[in-house]
């Protein structure tokens, strides 16, 4: 069958060449449960696949320093880089990346569509009864997006709650939805922003208060843009974190992936890597999918 892809390109990692035209996805004749564009053969787990073919495809969106694209069309960003790392001590050479929503993700894998996502989706309740996810790579906190000077004065999700005349960005099907939809904030009061660059500029034209989103990824958009602020990390919401995310039929590759991520995380190279991007490479290795898995909503 045919996949529509809007807003989504596919990217080949390591200088591989974006595709506008429509990504085929077609069963195998021999393996239909394994999906399209892998051509696996009839019996063979996602390991098998990978070493044979040289490369695992991918779920990515564009939001750094989770994930990244170059304008070489490199994937890149520590999730991608994780993954990619991990993926050649099993013996696989490369990754593909696929931009696609947040909301697209887990269907899309379910669907066959890639065979991993590795996009800072972060874990919880209702995830993780969809997908099995590996241990985690990144651990991050929350905060706002704000005009100079926060003149509402959004601090907390709690603040969000008591004034119902708040307008708070959040990226569709993202988790900082999921946790004011959660605290029973009314679907009224989020607007929906399709990536960081327009939750910032739904903020600074006042369509919005703030914009809901990871420390990290604020702060990578300050970089280059000065006319918001960032806010302290949300206290009243849980830390997030996100590992690599496959379907629950993979089981013995996410098994064999976390015994090699595991090393990895113990690595200099792990270190190195977590520092380029922002992370806490320590809060990485004392986070456990058991405890992300736990986050609501």
């Amino acid at each position: 069958m045919s996949l529509e892809i809007s807003r989504r390109t596919l990217i080949r990692s390591a200088g591989l060449v974006a595709v506008t035209a429509p990504l085929v996805a077609c069963g195998d004749s021999k393996d239909p449960a394994r999906g399209g564009g892998g051509g696996a053969t009839a019996g063979e787990d996602l390991l098998a696949k990978g070493k044979r073919q040289g490369y695992l495809r991918v779920a990515i969106a564009n939001e750094p320093p989770y994930t990244k694209i170059e304008p070489d069309g490199t994937v890149t960003g520590a999730e991608p880089d994780i993954f990619r790392a991990v993926c050649k001590l099993l013996g696989i050479k490369d990754i593909q990346g696929t931009v696609a929503g947040y909301d697209a993700m887990i269907p899309g894998l379910n669907a066959n569509r890639w065979d991993a996502v590795t996009a800072g989706l972060f874990m919880k309740q209702s995830r993780c009864a969809q997908i099995d996810y590996s241990e985690p790579t990144v651990v991050s906190t929350e905060s706002f997006g704000v005009k100079k000077g926060n003149p509402k004065k959004i601090l907390t999700a709690a603040d969000v709650v008591k004034n119902k005349d708040l307008k708070i960005a959040v990226i569709g099907g993202g988790f900082e939805e999921g946790i004011l939809k959660g605290k029973k904030v009314p679907g009224g009061q989020l607007l929906p922003a399709k990536d960081g660059r327009t939750g910032i500029e739904m903020v600074k034209s006042g369509r919005a208060d703030a914009f809901f989103l990871p420390t990290l990824s604020l702060n990578d958009l300050a970089k280059t843009d000065k006319d918001f602020e960032v806010t302290a990390p949300v206290t009243d919401v849980p830390n997030t974190g996100a590992g690599s995310g496959f379907r629950k039929g993979d089981a013995k590759f996410v098994e064999a992936y976390n015994v090699q991520l595991k090393k990895y995380k113990a690595t200099p190279e792990f270190d190195a890597l977590m520092k380029k991007w922002g992370f806490d490479a320590e809060a990485s290795r004392k986070a456990t999918k058991a405890e992300l898995c736990k986050a609501e909503g």
